[in-house]
């Protein structure tokens, strides 16, 4: 039999989710922050750093988004081949409840109905982007992102070739990290994705940054080149808003996938140290 999910359920828990976690800059973005004041020198810069801390503690003691941009809502869904929702369908529900949420938190709304002709803004942050794939089980899980417009639009995609190799993908790094300067609002977590095609490795890359901060690449080769690239990006010297320091990012996070033969995709995704996902099972 299957476990049947109301689609109420899922509108109340989507609900419940966007009265909190807007206004909370994830914790462990903070703690990786608060690790890079101990490796600054210069007052400026952890004067900087402090104020992302302060920034993020008004946010969440007055409910207020601790950045004007509350982005893209990104939805990533996995349903258990056993679960059966009920009562309506789950893209509609979704965003009607993102709807509702947008005008009761007075989150600022970003997204318009046609890229070229009619800008006109939706009004209430709809519709958002889903991911949704079957999996095992018999759960219901909803991860749900925020991308605020700037990161977004300094991040690329690159069509290698096999033969660039390690070398050929810090550099296209480097270039990235450099043109988006104070852009992206850093210091930023770098999604990377490796491998699978067009549009694989963009995925890979944007979901890389809602993975566990604090948790090396399982695979040893990968644990180590994501240090690699993040000492290169810190030696840039681009710095906390870009204003000099030794933190342009956080973190570089790599996902991979298999590709074919003659192609070597990388997606690299910036996002800014206003860094807010959550996650909802049922």
């Amino acid at each position: 039999m299957p476990r049947i999910i109301q689609s109420t359920q899922i509108e109340q828990a989507i609900l419940q989710a966007y009265h909190t976690f807007p206004f909370q800059i994830y914790p462990q973005v903070l703690r990786l922050v608060s690790d890079a004041m101990e490796t600054e020198t210069e007052a400026r810069t952890i004067s900087i750093l402090q104020s992302i801390l302060d920034n993020a503690q008004i946010a969440r003691d007055e409910k207020m988004v601790p950045c004007q941009d509350t982005g893209t809502q990104i939805f990533f869904i996995e349903i258990g081949r056993e679960v059966l929702i009920e009562g309506g369908n789950l893209e509609q529900c979704i965003n009607h409840t993102l709807s509702q949420a947008s005008q009761e938190n007075f989150l600022r709304a970003s997204i318009v109905h046609d890229p070229l002709f009619d800008r006109t803004n939706t009004g209430d942050n709809t519709p958002a982007v889903f991911h949704v794939k079957q999996v095992d089980g018999d759960r219901l899980r909803i991860r749900i992102t925020q991308k605020g417009g700037g990161a977004e639009n300094m991040s690329r995609l690159i069509m290698l070739t096999p033969a660039s190799g390690i070398d050929q993908i810090e550099e296209q790094l480097l270039r990235v990290v450099r043109e988006a300067g104070s852009k992206a609002c850093p210091p930023l977590i770098i999604g990377i994705g490796i491998g699978g095609n067009f549009e694989i490795a963009p995925l890979l890359a944007k979901e890389a940054l809602i993975g566990d901060l604090l948790m090396p690449n399982p695979q040893p080769e990968y644990a180590a080149l994501e240090q690699r690239l993040l000492q290169a990006v810190n030696e840039t010297g681009i710095g906390p808003m870009g204003l000099g320091g030794k933190t342009t990012a956080l973190r570089v996070l790599i996902r991979t996938a298999p590709c074919h033969i003659a192609s070597l995709p990388l997606a690299i995704n910036l996002q800014c140290h206003s860094h807010k996902h959550t996650e909802i099972v049922l």
